[in-house]
């Protein structure tokens, strides 16, 4: 489990609950199922317009993505591409398809299997760069479902407010009423800013950030797997994967070759 997504939202409702308390406030001020509805409720009914409904049925899967804590490959990858450079210098490119099976990795062995095939290096560079293109078609996707949720929360916010404001205005004659139903009428922009800012728009990043992971392995993948299919040295091979990474992240891999 990813501990700020798991921790962060519960304690962002807390700190507004503390504060609403520390302010002499009752909660059940800020409590009403009206609003939930229109607030949440509708601003889903607005997504499932605006997403293909195929794209919808994998919210929940998406969400698990940003749930999930995300372990980084790439303290395995660069060893493993340098020890493979230095197979295949002193084996040949064939004795790699023995290492093939080891690689639990599918996008690392359909490189590595293309190499051993003889592929010219040009369509192995087309073929894994196409791969990752589509990847990263997948993950904008989920990144856009949740961006497009976290502007249509605070807009449908705005909405349930009007709805309370046009009740209010219509009972006028009634003084005592005013600010009780004004209110009432604010809370759905308190609900559509809260969920916009703390679960919508954390999770968008959350995902964000786990895309930039997952294509930073995969361009190390293809540069690794291309220098080993011209026959790099493996020393320089090792220099090209480590320039991807900040200079302490490098220290750390060499430490542990």
């Amino acid at each position: 489990m990813d501990f700020g997504v798991v921790l962060g939202i519960p304690l962002g409702l807390v700190m507004i609950i503390i504060a609403i308390i520390i302010s002499g406030f009752s909660l059940g001020t800020y409590v009403d199922i009206i609003s939930v509805f229109i607030t949440i409720g509708g601003s889903f009914c607005a997504l499932m317009v605006a997403t293909p409904m195929d794209q919808l049925r994998k919210i929940i899967t998406i969400f698990n993505i940003a749930l999930m804590k995300q372990r980084s490959r790439i303290d395995e990858i660069i060893p493993r591409l340098v020890t493979f450079s230095e197979k295949s210098r002193r084996e040949g490119l064939l004795s790699l398809e023995d290492d093939i099976e080891t690689l639990d990795d599918q996008f690392f062995r359909s490189g590595i299997q293309l190499v051993v095939d003889g592929t010219d290096p040009d369509v192995i560079k087309n073929i894994l760069y196409n791969e990752m293109n589509q990847m990263m078609s997948r993950h904008a996707a989920g990144i856009k479902m949740f961006d497009q949720w976290g502007k249509l929360a605070p807009a449908w916010g705005m909405i349930g407010t009007l709805f309370g404001l046009v009740g209010m205005l219509q009972s006028l004659g009634d003084q005592a009423s005013i600010g009780v139903g004004m209110a009432a009428a604010l809370i759905t922009t308190f609900y559509g800013a809260i969920m916009a800012n703390l679960v919508f728009v954390p999770i968008k990043n959350k995902l964000e950030e786990r895309d930039n992971v997952e294509i930073l392995s995969l361009e190390i993948i293809i540069e690794g797997i291309l220098s080993i299919q011209t026959g790099d040295n493996p020393r320089i091979v090792e220099q090209k994967l480590l320039a991807f990474l900040e200079p302490n992240i490098r220290d750390k891999i060499r430490q542990t070759e």
